[in-house]
C-alpha cells in the first residue's frame, strides 16, 4: 500500500482509531496535505506505538 492509499484509508478509519485510543484527539488525527508523517509522529507520542505498528494497524482496518 503506497502513501496515497494509506492517507485515503486513514480518512475512512480515523474515527475507529480515536475510539480505540482515548488519548487521541481530533487535532492529533487531522493532517494537512503533505503532513501525514507529522500526524503519525503525534500518534506515536499518544499511543506509545512504533510508526510501523501504526501503519500496519491502518492497513489492517
Amino acid at each position: 500500500m503506497n502513501k496515497d492509499q494509506l492517507e485515503g484509508k486513514w480518512k475512512q478509519i480515523k474515527g475507529k482509531f480515536k475510539q480505540k485510543y482515548g488519548k487521541v484527539t481530533d487535532d492529533d488525527i487531522s493532517f494537512a496535505e503533505g503532513k501525514f508523517d507529522e500526524m503519525l509522529g503525534k500518534l506515536q507520542e499518544k499511543t506509545g506505538k512504533k510508526k510501523e505498528d501504526i501503519l500496519e494497524e491502518i492497513q489492517n482496518w
